[in-house]
């Protein structure tokens, strides 16, 4: 039975308490089918881990799950035409839903491919305190930076993607620095779509992000590098290879 309305999936970390924050984690793949189902598997990895990161810090981690094409309803009003749009209109619901659960309570947006660009767009959210894209799908030029203002903003992005082109990831994160100094982006020398090459050092970077910006820890030495660095330094930071190996796991 395929779903007809987006929904949180079951929650990771600080279940039985009140958490003191969130992340939702936006899949790749978009809504319904068995692509998209793959995606949010693939997704579960990343909140475990967010999630199991926190230790002692009430975190609650989500997969959201996306409404199915098929339906002609959204969870409060009808969606976009866009697919784009429609993935952001979910992951904003998504937000409203764990305030509407947990309260008054930080969120951070993580998302991959098309769920990079749905957490980026759906940053405006006045809950929303930081966002994670990897490898989003992005238009030329064409996605808006303004409800990035006030938010931790980190893109990662594979140098050898052919699917998400890296350069428009650069030139979005190059327009969002000029209205938010907290925006860095890295890079992922010959990781390709899915950033599978190099995946325990990105989460080791996510998860360093989430507890600096979600927990008030302090965040490692390449992430206060490249949110300090002007552009395009701060923008093309790389990630090393073996990062994360010597930070808390």
């Amino acid at each position: 039975m395929r779903e007809r309305e987006a929904r949180l999936g079951r929650p990771r970390g600080a279940v039985g308490t009140a958490p003191h924050a969130v992340v939702l984690v936006l899949p790749g793949g978009g809504p319904g089918g068995r692509r998209g189902a793959t995606a949010a598997a693939a997704a579960v990895p990343l909140a475990r881990r967010l999630a199991r990161a926190a230790r002692d810090e009430p975190l609650v981690a989500h997969v959201v799950r996306y409404r199915s094409a098929a339906t002609d309803t959204a969870p409060s009003e009808s969606p976009p035409e866009d697919p784009a749009e429609a993935l952001a209109h979910d992951a904003e619901w998504a937000v409203g839903e764990a305030v509407r659960r947990y309260g008054d309570v930080p969120v951070c947006l993580a998302g991959a491919d098309i769920g990079g660009r749905a957490a980026l767009r759906a940053a405006g959210h006045e809950a929303v305190s930081s966002v994670i894209a990897l490898g989003p799908m992005l238009e030329d030029d064409g996605d808006p930076v303004r409800q990035l203002l006030g938010r931790h903003v980190l893109i990662v992005h594979g140098t050898d993607d052919a699917r998400c082109d890296p350069e428009l990831s650069f030139r979005f994160a190059e327009r969002a620095k000029k209205v938010n100094a907290d925006v860095c982006r890295f890079e992922v020398h010959t990781a390709g779509h899915g950033l599978r090459q190099h995946s325990f050092e990105v989460a080791a970077l996510a998860q360093d992000f989430v507890l600096g910006t979600l927990c008030g820890r302090d965040l490692c030495r390449p992430l206060t590098d490249a949110l300090a660095a002007p552009p395009p330094l701060g923008l093309r930071m790389p990630l090393a290879a073996g990062f994360g190996r010597t930070l808390r796991s």
